[in-house]
């Protein structure tokens, strides 16, 4: 997946200080509608960004369950290739971007580009240009680099001082990793990938561990087939999902994770044809994780069967063909398991 950010090629600099004299002019000129780029300022080389990143952990479990995990879909991407690579001389503006929005990833971009650099502001800023953003461009481009600033401050044992979202933990004689995750309302499965703790009972009295502040909620979008992932209301990354199919779609409105909804390869039966599958089955349909859903507001309410699940088959993924459930590529549906926090974690399907 390809990085925005400083870097040590020439190519990618200029790649920056057209992003910067974009935003510069389209403040200016917002007012007057569409506008074109055509001059700026040399870019700062004065200090550069350490790639810092941990591996992704959903990419590492996809991997392992060979399944692809694109974070956007491909028009996304496609999108934002296009505002990285264009000639700015050349470029016309969009009517409908958001000036206020451009304005916060410049702050965001300078905050990363800062030496050192400050990831938990430049999270606040490309966090709060989010919601506001009209233009895919500018989506796709914020919720990649809040992905990629994920990764250093969230999917990695790296605690930043003024992180509010996470902290360290000493652990107390006795305890349990998954207490420690009831406490901050999250799954111990993720305080296991961020600490690299090989099983619960390695777990040592006195050991200094990263925390999360949970708990993690997520978007469904039904008509883009997208699910975003949230700390709180901060966002991590999107996947794409599969979706129930016509008169079977997924219910729209506000889910809670069951308790004791989450499952390893349950035993599974079609609400269509009545036939049971276990796991080992060679047909077996739901991939690697189970993640049970209780409908608490909107057409939601009183469904019963729903829940976010893997699939033995990935190019269900982008469609509607679910029984109504929310389908993710098996390394994605690990990574949702080991994030989302039965009766916490809420899931909210938007159309």
């Amino acid at each position: 997946m390809a990085r925005y950010r400083s870097s040590r090629t020439g190519r990618r600099r200029n790649n920056r200080f057209w992003v910067y004299v974009f935003f510069a002019v389209m403040i200016a000129a917002a007012s007057y509608g569409i506008y074109r780029i055509s001059s700026g300022r040399k870019p700062d080389t004065s200090a550069e960004v350490t790639d810092t990143t941990a591996n992704d952990l959903s990419e590492r479990d996809s991997k392992a369950n060979q399944s692809p995990t694109p974070a956007l879909d491909g028009s996304e991407w496609t999108e934002q290739a296009e505002v990285l690579n264009t000639d700015a001389d050349n470029y016309v503006m969009p009517a409908d971007y958001n000036s206020r929005a451009a304005e916060l990833i410049a702050d965001g971009l300078r905050a990363i580009d800062a030496n050192p650099s400050r990831i938990i502001e430049a999270r606040t800023f490309f966090n709060d240009a989010l919601p506001i953003c009209q233009n895919p461009h500018q989506r796709a481009m914020v919720k990649k680099q809040l992905y990629e600033l994920a990764n250093k401050w969230l999917f990695s044992k790296t605690i930043f001082p003024e992180d509010k979202l996470c902290g360290s933990y000493k652990v107390q004689p006795g305890e349990l990793l998954s207490n420690i995750g009831k406490r901050y309302n999250v799954p111990y499965e993720i305080l296991m990938e961020i600490n690299s703790i090989s099983r619960p009972e390695a777990l040592r009295a006195g050991q200094i561990i990263k925390v999360i502040n949970g708990p993690f909620h997520a978007r469904v979008h039904r008509s883009a087939f997208t699910m975003d992932l949230y700390l709180q209301n901060i966002y991590i990354k999107s996947f794409p999902v599969g979706l129930g199919q016509i008169g079977m779609e997924t219910p729209l409105g506000l889910w809670l994770v069951k308790k004791d909804g989450k499952l390893i390869a349950p035993a599974w039966s079609d609400p269509v044809t009545g036939k049971l599958y276990n796991a080992d089955d060679p047909d077996y349909p739901l991939g690697s994780r189970w993640i049970g859903l209780e409908g608490i507001k909107g057409d939601a309410v009183g469904r019963n069967g729903f829940a976010i699940h893997g699939t033995k088959d990935p190019n269900e993924i982008g469609k509607a063909s679910s029984r109504g459930c929310i389908r993710l590529h098996n390394g994605n549906a690990v990574l949702a398991y080991n994030l989302l926090m039965p009766g916490f974690s809420r899931v909210e399907v938007v159309e």
